[in-house]
């Protein structure tokens, strides 16, 4: 069959195609025919070789997020069978047996679930890790309530704009940042309460004028660096911050004045970890049934990929123009 794969870190180019054979599935496991998949910024890192210990061995296969049929169940799978029409965070990193930059992936069963009804191939292949992750981070980690005010940073992102909607689910009011007119109308669209252009807006400036000077009950750094320094400062005394790009070094000298609680959320952790594996499946089927009564929706950037152009898709995502999910299909 045939595959993208990299053997070597460095930029886009490193990919290359090339024949593999087709994969067996063995207990517990199921083989999928890829229809879609889509790029994420911790793709972009593992090929940059910045995070080595979620990289699979040389030649690796890439990207977590697929939509596709399944063409062969291995023992012990009863909640699937051939035919199915699935989707997933599946693959793509150390621990897990292939990738979806493939025409057939092997995975672990726990991962994948029946995709939901109403969308797409490729519209379900933008949702399985944002959407997965919005969920550990909000519903999980910080319990968010009706009423409580949450910070999503980055609104039009692709985290962001499903965090929005995850939020406005559990019965947030939410507030969400962005950096341009065009991404304010796109976390609108996604329930937002309000938008803040945080190009204009200092944190205490939006603090004061949304928060009654107190902060954000809960907020969610989607963005990581010196914007976990802003997520600290925007947060209200005994307030919660989540953040899912912890690579960094940071002063927590006002998280420790405002008796902040932190969490991080990985969810290659969670998924590379034989242990943890069971936690996906039932929130994938909740993320499911969001999908289907129409409270959770992918949003796609207008520049669509097939597989042999997938440098092109992660160049195109690193240039910071896409907006929502850049997606690839076969």
């Amino acid at each position: 069959m045939k595959v993208m794969t990299i053997s070597t870190f460095g930029g886009p180019e490193v990919f290359f195609a090339q024949n593999m054979p087709e994969p067996i599935a063995a207990k517990g496991q199921v083989v999928i025919e890829v229809k879609a998949s889509s790029v994420n910024p911790i793709d972009l890192k593992i090929r940059a070789g910045m995070v080595p210990l979620a990289t699979q061995e040389f030649p690796a296969v890439l990207h977590g997020d697929v939509s596709g049929i399944v063409s062969e169940i291995g023992p012990g799978v009863d909640h699937l069978k051939v035919g199915d029409e699935v989707w997933g965070c599946a693959g793509g990193f150390r621990g897990l047996p292939s990738g979806a930059l493939a025409e057939k992936m092997l995975t672990d069963a726990q991962l994948i679930t029946l995709k939901p009804k109403n969308l797409s191939f490729a519209e379900a292949a933008a949702l399985p890790l944002v959407s997965l992750t919005s969920w550990f981070a909000l519903a999980d980690r910080a319990q968010v309530t009706a009423g409580q005010k949450v910070l999503i940073h980055a609104g039009a992102g692709g985290v962001g704009h499903v965090a929005i909607q995850i939020a406005k689910h559990l019965g947030a009011d939410v507030y969400t940042t962005i950096s341009s007119d065009e991404k304010a109308h796109h976390a609108k669209n996604m329930g937002a309460n309000q938008t803040i252009n945080y190009q204009k807006h200092s944190v205490e400036d939006y603090v004061n004028k949304y928060a009654d000077g107190r902060g954000f009950d809960v907020v969610f750094d989607t963005v990581g660096g010196t914007n976990l320094d802003a997520s600290f400062l925007a947060a209200r005394p005994g307030g919660t911050v989540v953040n899912i790009a912890a690579r960094s070094t940071h002063d927590l000298s006002p998280m420790h004045a405002r008796t902040l609680t932190l969490h991080v959320v990985f969810l290659v952790a969670q998924l590379a970890n034989p242990a943890n594996r069971y936690t996906i499946r039932p929130r994938l089927e909740k993320l499911c049934e969001l999908v289907e009564n129409g409270e959770l929706k992918p949003l796609i950037d207008e520049q669509s990929y097939q597989f042999e152009k997938v440098a092109d898709a992660h160049a195109y995502l690193e240039s910071g123009k896409a907006i929502g999910k850049v997606v690839i299909t076969r």
